[in-house]
């Protein structure tokens, strides 16, 4: 079963137990699926799915970061549930420990880059990374190729 088939099926739940925040968490995203279906003009695969709900958390943490700076942390604890909502539909994200042990091995594959060689290092970094299926955030990845590389 597909991300938005299970996000279908989900969205009937959460009407029937009367679930508010979850429901209307599951139609935003049901409506970002669908948006980017539109725009494609072809049904999504899993990994613009994933693509998909990656953008929504991230926008959210972004969110969140403005809303606590601002003051209003009950808006910012309602982004971080709809994180959390959005996230069961994710692979498991990967460990920090696991991305830096992604990070040494490309930059020794590499040979020795230099900090002018980032852009390069997180291409290859991110790209052996998404290769396994696990999902990471490239700000994550991007702060652990600056300290491997002496940044």
């Amino acid at each position: 079963m597909g991300i938005g088939e299970q996000i279908q099926k989900d969205i009937v739940e959460a009407m029937r137990g009367r679930e508010e925040l979850r429901l209307s968490t599951l139609r935003m995203v049901k409506a970002a699926l669908k948006n980017k279906e539109v725009d494609k003009r072809a049904p999504l695969d899993d990994k613009e799915e994933q693509q998909v709900l990656s953008t929504l958390i991230k926008q959210r943490r972004d969110s969140i970061e403005a809303f606590t700076k601002g003051g209003r942390q009950e808006l910012a604890d309602k982004e971080a549930a709809e994180i959390k909502l959005i996230e069961n539909y994710l692979p498991k994200a990967m460990g920090e420990d696991q991305i830096a042990e992604a990070v040494k091995a490309t930059i020794a594959e590499m040979g020795s880059p230099t900090i002018k060689d980032m852009g390069t290092v997180m291409k290859n970094v991110m790209a052996k990374l998404q290769a396994t299926g696990a999902r990471v955030e490239g700000k994550t990845v991007s702060e652990l190729v600056k300290k491997g590389l002496g940044g």
